[in-house]
């Protein structure tokens, strides 16, 4: 059993004798509250060959924990994680406010995105679905959440994709504070070296999406 952050090893989830509550079901995954803290987990997709299903769902949950592991050795602010068994890891439960629901009325918020953004991207880690939905706010912090999609990448492509998807949930879910927030973002996010050369490409991939939709 693997543990970082605020968890221990004594905080292991007995599903048989404790109470869990269904809080998302994703295509993927199922998160469940515990005592513990948020359980996620693969479950099995009989539309796959068990085989492949087998390597997909304990691939995916073992990336994601070591990507958790790294982040948080590298004092980024995501949650403490604990790996339960090959498709099953153990959340802390991030008390606070989703950013989506409170950008709107502080926008300079998104500075401190920026901030937290920057750290993964110079740790070459691509979060992979960054929305103010996946953003915890209190105390003057950010945590990141959900790095299901999340991968390892020295890509400048890859870091310039991880912005646009943040831009494109800026301007559809908070549509009256995109521009400032968004000018907020980029002062956190230039806190690190490589921040220029993925703005700069951030403009090429903009430009794919819009011939796209031409």
């Amino acid at each position: 059993m693997k543990t970082i952050g605020a968890l221990n090893q004594n905080d292991a989830v007995d599903d048989s004798t404790r109470s869990i509550e269904l809080v998302a079901r994703g295509a993927e995954a199922c998160i469940y509250r515990t005592p513990s803290g948020f359980l996620k987990e693969r479950p099995k997709k009989s539309y796959r060959h068990p085989a492949l299903d087998k390597e997909l769902r304990e691939g995916r949950t073992t990336r994601e924990f070591r990507i958790l592991q790294k982040a948080h050795s590298l004092g980024c602010h995501v949650p403490g994680v604990q790996q339960l068994d090959k498709t099953r890891l153990l959340l802390v439960e991030i008390q606070g406010d989703p950013v989506h629901a409170v950008i709107d009325q502080s926008p300079i918020i998104a500075h401190q995105i920026g901030r937290e953004v920057a750290k993964l991207h110079q740790a070459h880690i691509i979060h992979g679905d960054l929305t103010t939905s996946n953003m915890i706010w209190r105390d003057g912090v950010v945590t990141l959440i959900d790095f299901g999609l999340a991968f390892s990448s020295q890509r400048v492509e890859d870091m310039a994709v991880d912005l646009h998807v943040l831009h494109q949930s800026l301007s559809s879910k908070h549509h009256g504070i995109e521009q400032y927030a968004w000018r907020h973002f980029l002062q956190g996010y230039r806190m690190w070296d490589g921040a220029s050369e993925v703005i700069l490409r951030l403009r090429t991939v903009q430009s794919r999406g819009r011939n796209k939709g031409s």
